[in-house]
């Protein structure tokens, strides 16, 4: 009773010790972790990691550990990519293939869930920690602890995401788990519970994130800073987290549901036992289409910053910028059921859902048009940062186009659940999204590390992929218009295989491009002192967050700005103005309030990730010690009276000679 109690249903039979590939991915894993911990180890480096990252409530760094998340995710994500790819380049005819069918499916399913959670998101949060506090004249997030428990939330999701891989299995009914197939009677092994539990875990985290930005974006703004002076991007991040706050409660309560279902017996989704599995798909889908403008909206704002950077001009119609993205955060809620116009709803209903997703498209327009008038009679730099807005534009376009032709309910009842669909959201999620923050990562790179990243192995990766993704994807519409469906592991079809071989052959081109960025991240690392921005200024920047130095000081600003009007550093620049003319000894500093750090983040986030894990395997005593362990953390974080610190003024002072001595 008492070893069931602890160890549940884990046994040794959950490590996958008959399966080749899985086991061999497992090693590589084991492997590269036991290597990091003897790194640090070897070079005495846990003090520092503890004291300067673990704990740390600093955005910036914070920033930096997402981002190093989302990386390391990404080739976790598409190392999916490749064997689906290749398992469908060669499982023509009479081949069946070298990955069985139930592998396949947790391998699809995986994929979809990695890269929207746990590389997308982390992607958007590093953006936002990186620039939204400085472009805004503020020396922190609002709620910095919150900040630390938000990323600590989303990694022990993901690694909860990731020991599936270790023991047991993921689910096999999709990204989105639709019943009845993630019910308990066709899904009844562990695989769905990993699914539900690692995305409730990081779905609390970037709830929180959400809540978090929103507070610093409208009570955080430097003097004079009103809401229609605030960047574009700051813009595209408040309208985006506002999408957060409203659109993950609804995914947490549905995720809850199914667990009720799962785990005691309910039927909320069982058609026959007096459920209905198409509530799951209409609140999966209240949260799904708004996370896509989620995803979308603050590349949106990365482009906006940079066309007018490498146009050297002020952003074409700001106002309209402004408006666009606020309609498409409206109506990216009354869209949701174009994902289902098959289920019988009647034409009324698909009426209005079709037209309600092509006037999405308007406010989408405006904003390309609005990009290309920017550039318009501008000296453009074809910096890298640039040069993925290019590949963005034609991609995009391509990606909306198929947008609005599946908006239309006849069309989609030929292509629903057809390749065309797949080519076209990620046509939108990579051509739009990922290439922004690629975009993003590039231009706010110096800001972060203080160092530009090397523009020729970069524009390599670029190259590469971009070529990859057209050779990728194009193949699948093809398919997808002569009646493919998605999620197949095999098919009989032998005239098919020529497209899925091409189809291999764009992913193994991206493969190159990610590995191009890997060696351009390397080589920038070993030549930093030469690509060092020495000027605070390294892309003829525009916003306020410029105007500090690079990479910004613990504190961001050692006196906040004040903002007369929108694009205030850049008219300071035109006038001359800029930061040097005003000595530090000729300022009255004061006192800078900081939070310390703390442990509280990390500690409430492993234990949640046991009590995950625990509820996975029906753990009881470790998932009550996890628990447990949340709430005692969380307590004493409550009762902590020692949060915070002040630098003295002449320490600030002192910084500011050494930035001002090491520009010059």
């Amino acid at each position: 009773m008492f070893e069931h109690l602890l160890f549940g249903n884990l046994t040794l039979n959950a490590i996958p010790f008959d399966v080749p590939i899985i086991m061999g991915a497992d090693i590589f894993m084991i492997a590269t972790f036991l290597l990091v911990i003897f790194l640090i180890t070897f070079y005495r480096k846990w003090p520092y990691m503890w004291h300067e990252w673990v704990t740390s409530v600093d955005h910036k760094k914070i920033g930096i550990m997402y981002l190093i998340l989302a990386g390391v995710m990404l080739l976790r994500g598409f190392s999916d990519v490749v064997l689906m790819r290749s398992q469908q380049a060669v499982a023509a005819g009479h081949s069946a293939g070298f990955l069985p069918p139930e592998h396949f499916d947790q391998i699809f399913s995986a994929h979809g869930v990695i890269m929207i959670f746990f590389v997308a998101m982390p992607f958007m949060f590093a953006l936002l920690n990186i620039a939204v506090p400085l472009q805004i004249g503020a020396r922190d997030v609002a709620y910095p602890y919150l900040n630390s428990l938000s990323f600590w939330m989303t990694f022990a999701g993901a690694m909860l995401c990731n020991a599936s891989l270790l023991i047991g299995k993921f689910s096999a009914a999709g990204w989105l788990a639709y019943p009845p197939l993630s019910e308990w009677y066709y899904s009844p092994t562990e695989g769905v519970d990993y699914y539900i539990w690692s995305l409730q875990i990081a779905g609390v985290g970037t709830l929180l994130a959400g809540i978090n930005f929103v507070a610093t974006i409208i009570k955080m703004r430097c003097k004079g800073m009103t809401l229609m002076k605030m960047p574009i991007f700051v813009w595209s991040a408040l309208c985006s987290m506002i999408l957060v706050i409203l659109a993950f409660p609804v995914l947490t309560v549905t995720l809850a549901l199914l667990t009720l279902d799962r785990l005691l017996g309910m039927h909320f989704f069982t058609d026959f036992a007096g459920g209905n599995n198409m509530m799951y798909i209409n609140l999966i889908w209240v949260w799904g289409h708004p996370e896509v403008y989620i995803l979308i909206l603050p590349a949106f704002g990365i482009f906006s910053e940079i066309v007018a950077t490498f146009s050297q001009k002020k952003l074409f119609g700001y106002t309209t910028m402004v408006w666009a993205i606020a309609i498409i955060a409206f109506l990216s809620f009354v869209v949701w059921l174009h994902h289902f116009f098959t289920m019988g709803a009647g034409a009324d209903v698909n009426a209005f859902f079709g037209i309600a997703t092509m006037v999405i498209a308007i406010p989408t327009g405006v904003k390309i048009f609005n990009w290309l008038f920017t550039m318009y009679k501008g000296r453009i730099i074809l910096a890298t940062p640039m040069l993925w807005v290019a590949a963005f534009f034609t991609t995009f376009a391509i990606g909306g186009m198929t947008g609005v032709m599946l908006a239309i309910p006849p069309v989609d009842f030929e292509l629903h659940n057809s390749l065309f669909l797949v080519a076209h959201f990620h046509n939108v999620l990579i051509g739009g999204t990922l290439f922004g923050f690629f975009a993003g990562i590039i231009y706010w790179f110096p800001k972060a590390f203080g160092f530009r990243l090397d523009e020729k192995w970069g524009i390599g990766s670029f190259v590469f992929w971009v070529i990859g993704f057209y050779i990728a994807f194009m193949p699948l519409y093809v398919l997808g218009l002569n009646g493919v469906t998605r999620r197949l592991d095999h098919y009989a079809n032998t005239q098919y295989q020529p497209y899925f071989i091409t189809a291999a052959i764009g992913a193994a081109c991206v493969l190159i491009g990610i590995i191009l960025q890997i060696i351009q991240l390397y080589v920038s690392i070993k030549n930093r002192e030469a690509l060092r921005d020495r000027t605070g200024d390294p892309w003829n920047g525009r916003t306020l967050e410029w105007s500090v130095s690079s990479p910004a000081p613990l504190y961001n600003f050692a006196v906040l700005p004040t903002v007369e009007t929108l694009d205030q550093f850049w008219v300071n620049k035109h006038q001359h103005h800029t930061e040097g003319t005003v000595h530090p000894k000729d300022i009255h500093y004061h006192p800078i309030h900081l939070p310390k750090n703390t442990a509280a983040g990390f500690i409430i986030a492993m234990f949640s990730g046991i009590t995950g894990f625990a509820l996975i395997w029906h753990m009881w005593i470790p998932g009550i010690i996890g628990l447990l362990g949340v709430l005692i953390t969380w307590i004493a974080r409550t009762f902590s009276t020692d949060t915070d610190f002040y630098i003295d003024a002449e320490t600030v002072r002192k910084t500011e000679l050494a930035h001002i001595k090491e520009k010059v």
